[in-house]
């Protein structure tokens, strides 16, 4: 079964609110398996535009990445990040796996 992945562009405008965030995430995501794989960090952009930041989450299935997203447990952490950033984030299928 293809893994899922999160891969969202954000930009944060409360460095110290958006820890409130990625503290309420953890459930969530230790619940669906998640594991990051990119969690910020340096980053060159060679074509078109991102945002500051970029998160790059896998997950051991699709099906599991899209509960994650619709679980009550992250759309309340996804309350925390609403006002404080904004995003660009997609959930996609792997390949070949």
């Amino acid at each position: 079964m293809p893994k899922g992945y999160w891969v969202a562009h954000v930009d944060v405008e409360d460095p110290q609110a958006y820890e409130d965030y990625k503290a309420a995430n953890a459930a969530p995501f230790a619940e669906y398996g998640a594991r990051f794989l990119v969690r910020g960090g340096p980053c060159d952009t060679r074509e078109g535009q991102v945002r500051a930041r970029t998160v790059v989450i896998e997950f051991p299935s699709y099906a599991a990445a899209l509960a994650c997203y619709d679980s009550p447990g992250y759309q309340a952490a996804k309350a925390l990040r609403d006002p404080v950033s904004t995003g660009d984030l997609v959930i996609v299928e792997g390949y070949g796996e």
